[in-house]
């Protein structure tokens, strides 16, 4: 992950990779439906943000 991200700061890649380590199935979930949303039609960025929209809460409490 870290070579894909080379302008993010270390800090932030490991925040999110905390945060992905919290949980994740959910997040192996939230990629299976946008690569179902992209399959059908939509974008990546819109199919990203309607499928992350539905589990905002989810996410949020992965922050905690």
């Amino acid at each position: 992950m870290k070579s894909r991200m080379k302008d993010v700061p270390d800090e932030q890649i490991d925040a999110a990779l905390g945060i992905f380590e919290k949980n994740p199935e959910l997040f192996k979930k939230i990629a299976e439906e946008i690569k179902k949303e992209v399959e059908g039609g939509k974008d990546q960025m819109t199919a990203s943000m309607e499928v992350m929209g539905r589990y905002q809460e989810e996410l949020k409490n992965l922050n905690n």
